[in-house]
């Protein structure tokens, strides 16, 4: 539906109603075009068709993936999106990621956490709220600019401008976005992971990434202690999230079904098996387990029957079960090709390192059964990206039986290396990461999960050092203003982000000549127009 259009059809209604003096059809059409997503499940179903396409493209050619950074306000993840469009002319290919350790670390009432499902299940759904309520504030107010210059060409006269802002009107692309919502392993049973997830959706969220950990034991993914729970445990909440999706009549909402199996190596419970090789079976298999004598058995042992042969799984004083060392690949493999074939959609596979070839050989197995399994991966600053790569490169090198005199593995971290053949090596690997394990590992979806925290901990580190130093006002003004006008940064006009510009139209709508506006000659911001 064109500008024009939705003038009419409001002119139409207000033309029925004797009573509504004073409101004008085109001031109506303003309104509906910058508010065009009414609820969470209008943005979920949008954004879900959104997804669904970028999937089929990536099947066709694996360069179309899709790419996302992690977000805990409503600002920056505006901000970014804003950015996006400024810098890249759409938002297509890139989304949104909303991490459970940032809403730990940064959004819970109890302080500071760590991710292990300890702060408030419901400040999840509510940031998905509220970065929906920023981006479509973006929305309005990149549409409200359009709106001024638009009356301002019909003042000066200029059709031709008139009509070419009218066109930019009417292809406006939202700042809406899917969002990639982490939803940990469920924050209990699947019940209560069902539950959870239909808020997610409301919210907004078209895509919910859930993990095969124990909900109550549930570590970060780059730390020690995780464990997992067998694959039915974890199927359950699969089909809940689906069912949830359902009910709300997301019908192609998207489940990104995540295993720490690489990294875990115990497990809460055996699991339940009613024949050999079920998949019960098949996760018991992976159980690091002794053989036993009928006479040996010992008070309280754990016994299971493997092969005819009575075994006892290694069990741990906090009453955990030991995997056999060396299994990861495998478990992870396995859960992987059981969560696509039992409802989930992508897969996310949390590694130690960031390496493709890792991650590409385990693609490659799940392939062999699932054709087009694709992967979201976590490019996380939990790695140590420089010293990860250099030593691949160090490491490929000595395979080649090149010179390495110059360099010492230990000290790879060093800036010295810096401008070397080997650090140039390392960081053009680390350039073409996304890319090339989007050809070769299968990743669909490359995000970075804590961006933000990094950098809002460094700009502020970097202010604070110059403001309470010498430099005073200089550090302010050099380093963070003059460079948002320069720049193009849109919040540099503070008041005008805030939405005061957005106040006044409505001011003028509501009251006519009477508004009593704020952006008018004394306005400071002004003071920003060039």
């Amino acid at each position: 539906m064109t500008y024009q259009s939705e003038i009419a059809k409001a002119g139409d209604l207000i033309g029925g109603q004797s009573h509504w003096d004073g409101i004008a059809p085109e001031s109506v059409a303003r309104m509906r075009v910058q508010n065009r997503f009414h609820t969470g499940l209008d943005i979920a179903r949008y954004t879900a068709k959104i997804m669904r396409a970028d999937m089929a493209a990536y099947d066709v050619d694996p360069g179309n993936y899709t790419q996302s950074l992690g977000c805990w306000h409503g600002f920056i993840g505006q901000q970014k999106l804003i950015s996006i469009k400024k810098h890249f002319g759409t938002t297509k290919g890139r989304y949104l990621y909303l991490s459970g350790w940032m809403v730990a670390a940064l959004r819970s009432e109890f302080g500071p956490l760590p991710d292990q499902s300890m702060h408030e299940k419901t400040s999840v759904p509510a940031l998905i709220e509220e970065l929906y309520t920023f981006l479509r504030q973006a929305d309005a107010r990149e549409l409200g600019g359009l709106f001024r210059d638009l009356d301002k060409a019909r003042e000066e006269g200029d059709e031709v401008k008139a009509a070419k802002l009218q066109q930019q009107i009417d292809n406006h692309e939202t700042h809406i976005v899917p969002i990639v919502a982490d939803i940990d392993a469920g924050f209990g049973n699947a019940e209560a992971t069902y539950l959870l997830a239909k808020k997610f959706i409301e919210a907004g969220a078209c895509c919910i990434q859930i993990e095969n950990q124990v909900s109550d034991e549930k570590q970060c993914g780059h730390q020690d202690g995780k464990v997992t729970v067998p694959h039915e445990d974890f199927l359950a909440k699969i089909r809940a999230v689906r069912y949830a999706f359902l009910e709300l009549g997301v019908d192609d909402g998207v489940i990104v079904a995540r295993t720490d199996s690489l990294g875990a190596g115990l497990t809460k419970q055996i699991a339940y098996t009613r024949e050999a090789g079920d998949i019960g079976d098949l996760y018991n298999g992976f159980l690091d387990c002794d053989p036993v004598d009928a006479g040996a058995i010992g008070h309280g042992d754990v016994l299971i029957s493997r092969d005819g042969q009575l075994m006892k799984p290694k069990r741990l004083a906090s009453n955990l079960y030991q995997f056999r060392a060396g299994t990861g690949e495998d478990r992870c493999v396995l859960d992987c090709i059981t969560a696509l074939q039992n409802g989930a959609d992508l897969l996310w596979i949390e590694t130690e390192k960031p390496h493709i070839g890792q991650i590409g050989g385990m693609v490659s197995r799940i392939r062999e059964v699932i054709p087009n399994a694709k992967l979201v991966y976590n490019n996380s600053p939990s790695f140590n990206w420089t010293l990860n790569f250099r030593q691949q490169v160090f490491d490929a090198w000595e395979k080649e039986s090149r010179d390495l005199a110059a360099y010492d593995r230990a000290k790879l971290m060093s800036a010295d290396y810096d401008d070397t053949a080997l650090g140039i090596e390392a960081d053009e690997r680390i350039r073409t990461f996304q890319r090339d394990a989007a050809r070769e590992a299968g990743i669909f979806h490359h995000l970075i999960t804590l961006p933000t925290y990094h950098t809002a901990a460094l700009s502020t580190d970097n202010l604070a050092r110059e403001y309470f130093g010498e430099a005073g006002m200089l550090g302010y003004v050099k380093g963070v203003q003059r460079q948002e006008i320069r720049q193009g940064i849109a919040c540099v006009k503070h008041q005008n982000m805030a939405g005061s510009d957005i106040g006044d139209d409505h001011k003028e709508y509501f009251a006519g000549e009477a508004a009593l506006k704020a952006g008018g000659s004394h306005n400071t911001m002004n003071q920003f127009a060039a």
